[in-house]
C-alpha cells in the first residue's frame, strides 16, 4: 500500500496546484490522483458496474466539495466495507469546531487545516507523507479485494 496512490479530493486549482508541488518538493513518488468533485471519488472508491475499486494509500478531502460534501463523502467512505480503513485526512481551510467535530465523529483519522504560507503549507505536506505512507501501519483489511 505505501506504493497506492494517493487520492487528492480538492476542487480549487490553486490548492490542487500548490499541494502537488508540495509532494513533489518533498520527494514523494506516489502517484497522485486529483479529484474535483465527490462524484468522481466515488466512482473510483466504489464502482456500481462491478469493476475493481482504486486502493489508495491515502485520500487528502477537502470538507468543501460540489456534489457531495467531503463529510458526505466521508460517511459514504465509512459506511463500505471495501473503503471502510481506507485513512481519509481532511485537509481543508476550514477551522470550524463544528466541521472538526464532525470530520472526528464520521470517521475521518486526521484533520488538518491547510496553512497559508508556503513554508509552512510544505512542512505540513512532509510530515502527513512521512506518517501515513512511511511510518503508519495500514490496516490489513483495508488491502483485502472484496
Amino acid at each position: 500500500m505505501r506504493d497506492a496512490p494517493i487520492l487528492l479530493v480538492e476542487d480549487n486549482p490553486d490548492d490542487v496546484t500548490l499541494t502537488l508541488r508540495a509532494f513533489a518538493k518533498n520527494g514523494v513518488c506516489n502517484e497522485i490522483v486529483v479529484l474535483t468533485d465527490g462524484e468522481g471519488l466515488i466512482d473510483l472508491l466504489l464502482p456500481a458496474d462491478g469493476t475493481s475499486p482504486l486502493r489508495p494509500a491515502i485520500i487528502l478531502m477537502d470538507i468543501h466539495l460540489p456534489k457531495f460534501s467531503g463529510l458526505e463523502l466521508l460517511q459514504r467512505i465509512r459506511s463500505d466495507e471495501r473503503t471502510r480503513y481506507v485513512p481519509v485526512i481532511m485537509l481543508t481551510t476550514s477551522t470550524e469546531e463544528r466541521d472538526v467535530v464532525a470530520s472526528y465523529q464520521l470517521g475521518a483519522n486526521s484533520f488538518v487545516c491547510k496553512p497559508v504560507a508556503y513554508d509552512e503549507f510544505l512542512r505540513t505536506v512532509r510530515t502527513l507523507s512521512a506518517y501515513w505512507l512511511d511510518i503508519n501501519e495500514t490496516c490489513p483489511l483495508s488491502e483485502r479485494r472484496p
